[in-house]
């Protein structure tokens, strides 16, 4: 089984996914290899500014049903248990049917054959259906329980609906393949009856605003993800070293502007205008130079340490069941590793060119305790946006001329780049462990994610790709 899964998530995203159990420690490193031909360092990329808006984590409890066939396989009777236990199964089961269709229709979305994506679709749509049906075989007789019940059936079915037609709708058209096409817009027509006529789970008025409808299964959504989605506790660290820096930076420049003041004033006998204007020069200085000080002593400081803390709790009882540091910087050619140094090493003499190197690195610590019944592990899924990446990227403008029967064409070409990425694991005491992935990408998209090769005398670690669209 890979320990790692890494996809293309939307045009200019890359996910990277794994799982821990009770008791495991684990170190995951990236480092990203970006050519300086791209414009990318400290300077023109806050990597605090970075983290918050270009990396989207998910942690949850985690069961091996990621796809709708394995849903199906895994689901059992959810009655004949406490209430307790049935809110936490039912969470848990709706959660990773949400996850399961939106995994699979994002997926076939990305599609390009047109005879396999109807086999697909017609595959997908037939699992929803006959996954919903016994989804609702299963429905509680119990009062106390119905409530539950119900907002799970509602969103699932309000979602499975959107999923479909939303990959229909971006799909390609074929009239071969009509009656697939027809017998999803069937489902999802009876999807709305039951909802809207049935069941009457949603108001007149709310069915026919948008904005209402879509609020309400977001809220439907977090109702189902209470005690399946970890909550996150994030703190950022070095908050008060950072002021001391910056009172320590503050008191260095103003003992050299005090000493310059004191010998301005030696050399000009009296208050005169050259003093003043002396005096005005010198104050200009200091608040030009006083930030750039101050940064480049927190910079060195900073170097190497971790910037943020998280704890994640169980939404339903709060306890601690991992706790996270996570580092983010860019990193000098020395601090490099030397495995990470060999591996690069591997590249072609026609790539080897000079490169930025962004690192980040999370550090977690899984509770002891077992978790609550039902879980045994638990998947952390982080995305990372290279849309800031491709900001400063060229767009292609290039044209390649052709020459046949003497008669010249030309086709526009468009510039691509690409970024290195090597993955470290640790997991306790073991020795690390390695991947290399080669990026290739434009301004708008990523083109394709490949593994390349590493040294024989490097560990890798199994990885599961992402497939090349």
């Amino acid at each position: 089984m890979a320990k790692v899964k890494v996809k293309q998530e939307e045009a200019l995203s890359v996910k990277f996914s794994h799982q821990m159990g009770t008791g495991e420690q684990r170190v995951f490193d990236l480092f990203f290899f970006l050519p300086s031909e791209m414009w990318i360092d400290s300077k023109t990329l806050d990597e605090e500014e970075y983290y918050h808006s270009g990396i989207v984590g998910r942690r949850s409890y985690f069961s091996q049903a990621l796809h709708l066939p394995l849903v199906q396989s895994r689901f059992a009777s959810l009655n004949k248990r406490t209430l307790e236990e049935f809110r936490l199964y039912l969470n848990l089961f709706a959660y990773q049917f949400a996850v399961a269709i939106e995994t699979d229709a994002k997926e076939l979305r990305q599609q390009t054959d047109t005879g396999l994506f109807f086999t697909a679709l017609d595959e997908l749509s037939e699992q929803v259906s006959q996954l919903l049906k016994k989804f609702r075989r299963n429905e509680p007789s119990e009062e106390k329980w119905k409530s539950y019940f119900e907002h799970a059936d509602n969103y699932l079915s309000w979602f499975c609906e959107q999923q479909l037609l939303k990959t229909v709708a971006h799909g390609p058209r074929s009239a071969e393949h009509n009656d697939v096409t027809e017998k999803v817009i069937s489902l999802c027509r009876a999807e709305n009856h039951y909802r809207e006529e049935v069941k009457r789970y949603n108001s007149v008025r709310t069915q026919q605003d948008a904005n209402r409808i879509s609020n309400k299964m977001l809220l439907l959504r977090r109702l189902i993800q209470q005690g399946v989605v970890l909550k996150e506790e994030l703190k950022p660290l070095g908050v008060g070293l950072k002021k001391l820096v910056t009172g320590l930076a503050t008191g260095l420049v103003m003992l050299v502007v005090s000493a310059l003041i004191f010998k301005a004033q030696g050399f000009f006998n009296g208050l005169t205008i050259t003093l003043l204007f002396t005096l005005a020069v010198i104050y200009g200085f200091r608040e030009i130079f006083k930030e750039d000080i101050r940064e480049a002593m927190w910079r060195l400081i900073q170097r190497g340490r971790p910037r943020w803390s998280r704890i994640l709790r169980d939404t339903s009882t709060q306890a601690v069941v991992a706790k996270q540091l996570v580092w983010l910087e860019f990193i000098r050619p020395q601090d490099i590793p030397e495995p990470v140094v060999d591996i690069m090493k591997q590249r072609h003499s026609q790539n080897k060119v000079e490169t930025t190197t962004l690192h980040y690195r999370i550090s977690t610590k899984v509770t002891n305790k077992p978790f609550e019944a039902g879980y045994s592990q638990i998947q952390e899924q982080v995305n990372f946006s290279l849309a800031p990446f491709a900001r400063h990227l060229e767009r292609g403008k290039a044209k390649i001329y052709r020459e046949s029967d003497g008669k010249i064409s030309n086709e526009s070409v468009e510039r691509r780049y690409q970024l290195n990425l090597v993955a470290v694991l640790r997991d306790g005491k073991e020795p690390a462990e390695y991947a290399r992935f080669k990026i290739t990408m434009n301004r708008s998209s990523i083109v394709e994610i490949t593994e390349s090769k590493l040294p024989d005398n490097i560990n890798p670690f199994s990885v599961e790709p992402s497939e090349s669209h």
